[in-house]
């Protein structure tokens, strides 16, 4: 059940402007609660359980996102960052203003599927090494991927800080030069799958995530662009905490 809040903090969280703004925007008579305007900007008012209109349109309330991204490369996954373009500042106003985090990192040259939210319960159960979520990639990999390889996939590669990782999925979509795989690790260490490959001797020339537990990315989605997740993909990461059965 909503607690009861200030009217001139619900409008400024859902990113209708600064303090002062949204006092303004108070005092202009553009607010209406329950068909009733609103000139006092302390009024406590029940965003779940009373009608709020923002000139003349029905304000839909709510404390959390859930955005999907098809990140591009060239963007660090951060909430700033004094050099870089971060994730974060791709976002509409709007929603930045629920201050919300990418749920994981992928490495600034990586593209695909990235979840940005301010849930942090569920961005903590979806990365809590206990859980073993699942991440799917694409990558194109320089050198012939073979056998061998996903044999020693299969049984957990050794890092070059001595680190062994948990067994991963490789699959091999076409052999050259540049190979095409897909792979599936089930954590996620600073530059893993880049590490990964550098210890079988070959490098990844291009990497992106495609899935997350159960959720994939929407290929439709062009790079660089995002939109909140609909409700049934939101329970495939809610349901046993985004772990494919």
């Amino acid at each position: 059940m909503s607690k009861r809040q200030r009217l001139d903090k619900i409008l400024s969280n859902l990113g209708f402007g600064t303090r002062k703004e949204v006092k303004d925007l108070i005092k202009s008579g553009a607010i209406e609660i329950d068909g009733v305007i609103a000139k006092d900007v302390g009024l406590q008012v029940d965003p779940l359980g009373q009608n709020i209109k923002v000139n003349n349109k029905e304000l839909v309330y709510r404390e959390v996102i859930y955005i999907m991204m098809n990140k591009p490369q060239g963007v660090v996954s951060a909430t700033e960052d004094k050099r870089d373009t971060t994730v974060v500042d791709l976002l509409e106003d709007s929603l930045q203003a629920f201050q919300p985090a990418p749920v994981g990192r992928l490495d600034k040259d990586t593209e695909g599927l990235l979840l940005i939210t301010n849930d942090g319960q569920l961005a903590h159960k979806l990365l809590s090494p206990k859980k073993h979520v699942p991440k799917t990639y694409f990558a194109h990999i320089e050198g012939r991927v073979g056998e061998l390889d996903i044999r020693a996939f299969e049984q957990g590669i050794t890092l070059d800080d001595g680190y062994t990782t948990l067994p991963a999925q490789l699959k091999v979509l076409t052999q050259g030069e540049i190979s095409q795989v897909e792979i599936i690790i089930y954590e996620g260490k600073f530059h893993q799958i880049k590490r990964m490959f550098q210890a079988v001797d070959k490098k990844v020339v291009y990497l992106k995530r495609i899935a997350m537990g159960r959720l994939q990315l929407d290929e439709s989605l062009d790079i660089g662009k995002y939109r909140e997740l609909r409700e049934d993909e939101l329970s495939l990461l809610q349901d046993n905490d985004g772990m494919s059965n």
